[in-house]
């Protein structure tokens, strides 16, 4: 089943030059792009992104964090999309990440761990809503596709 899922390169990945670190690994991977954009997330994005964790002791400097620099926002899909994502980032807890993943090449402390990606397909539909107009995402097909994925949609 194709799933799609919201992955964010957080604040401190964009100070740190590895967008194109996780973007190549994530292509490399084998998922496809089908938006992308730069931008500074307002506080209405942040809250509304982050609502599941309001009231909890790290809410204020999570909306502070993630405002506090530009956020490349994107959306990527294919099958198994939301595990193999999360899989490529690795565990939340960068020391206790896989190697191999970026968090565990990249990363030290949860409150810096880089990325964001949707933990379920139902979430990656929501997240990618949130962040994107539909006339934002494009739908595309790559002649590696067959290669690639055992059932090409």
């Amino acid at each position: 089943m194709m799933e799609r899922s919201l992955v964010l390169v957080k604040p401190d990945g964009v100070q740190r030059g590895l967008i194109g670190e996780v973007i190549s690994r994530l292509e490399r991977r084998g998922l496809r792009l089908v938006a992308a954009k730069f931008i500074a997330v307002s506080r209405s994005l942040a809250e509304t992104h982050y609502a599941i964790h309001k009231g909890k002791p790290f809410y204020d400097g999570l909306i502070a964090y993630i405002t506090s620099a530009p956020v490349m926002a994107m959306v990527w899909e294919g099958p198994n999309a939301i595990a193999a994502i999360r899989q490529t980032m690795g565990a939340t807890r960068p020391t206790e990440a896989a190697p191999g993943s970026i968090r565990h090449d990249f990363a030290l402390e949860v409150g810096r761990n880089l990325t964001h990606a949707s933990d379920s397909p139902e979430n990656g539909e929501k997240e990618v809503a949130l962040w994107f107009r539909p006339d934002e995402l494009v739908s595309w097909g790559r002649d590696t596709d067959r290669w690639i994925f055992e059932q090409v949609s």
